[in-house]
């Protein structure tokens, strides 16, 4: 700990000083952004990093009432669980999907991809069942509940507000007719793919290239690049990651400027 450090320490410890608390809330206010960074890819997508930098703040707040200067470690150590728990507390609040499900979703995904790493293609139902080390009636009740479905009556009405005597289903759309509305947000969709690829670096661009336009598998991207499958595997997520981080932004932008 430097001495500025030390020195707000003992001023906010000695007798609560509010503008060395603030001094202090400033300082570390980036753990939180770390730890909301990190666990945003872990959250359901109706959560918003906001609320995760909200929750990781009142987090941070609490490990700085908490921590002890004569403790002798270093603060980030003694907040970091404190922000992260926060977090996660935030987390499996909004998150209206039962945890076992989740476990379940996270049991899926970690197969698949060992499955893919050890074989370079995505496995089949039946393979998947077998990585899982369960029947395939019992991976399809897996794989069934994990997409979250929701199931509402179509002869319900509608809500206030809406013509009388109108249920659900004389307004859903008849998917046999072209969606106009659809084929307008497919083309902001793939105009802000285009973009996000743009601003990828050459490496990432050329994973993603060879993986989903020259469809080579992981072996055959790693002879393209001199390296290891699982290094491709890693490669690839990575590019992944960053192509739907800049997605987000892209889409985020032009619904702001569209309002």
């Amino acid at each position: 700990m430097n001495p500025r450090e030390t020195g707000l320490w003992r001023r906010y410890s000695g007798g609560g000083d509010v503008s060395a608390r603030a001094a202090l809330l400033d300082l570390y206010i980036g753990l939180v952004h770390h730890a909301a960074r990190e666990l945003i890819a872990r959250a359901p997508r109706a959560i918003e990093l906001g609320d995760l930098l909200s929750a990781g703040t009142v987090g941070l707040v609490q490990a700085l009432e908490g921590f002890e200067l004569e403790q002798g470690f270093a603060f980030s150590t003694y907040a970091m669980p404190r922000i992260r728990g926060a977090i996660l507390d935030e987390m499996r609040h909004q998150d209206p999907v039962p945890r076992s499900v989740r476990d379940r979703q996270a049991r899926l995904a970690q197969a698949a991809a060992e499955f893919e790493r050890g074989h370079g293609r995505p496995p089949d139902a039946d393979e998947l069942a077998h990585a899982l080390g369960v029947d395939l009636v019992t991976y399809r009740r897996w794989e069934e509940s994990s997409r979250g479905r929701v199931m509402v009556a179509l002869d319900a009405g509608l809500e206030a507000g809406r013509e009388e005597g109108l249920c659900l289903r004389d307004v859903i759309a008849d998917e046999r007719q072209p969606d106009p509305a659809a084929a307008y947000d497919h083309g902001r969709l793939l105009a802000a793919l285009r973009d996000g690829v743009e601003s990828l670096g050459s490496r990432d661009r050329l994973v993603l290239g060879l993986s989903f336009v020259e469809n080579l598998s992981l072996r055959e991207i790693g002879e393209v690049l001199h390296v290891t499958e699982s290094r491709v595997s890693q490669l690839r997520t990575q590019a992944i990651t960053r192509l739907r981080a800049s997605l987000g932004v892209t889409l985020k932008r032009r619904r702001e400027t569209a309002h």
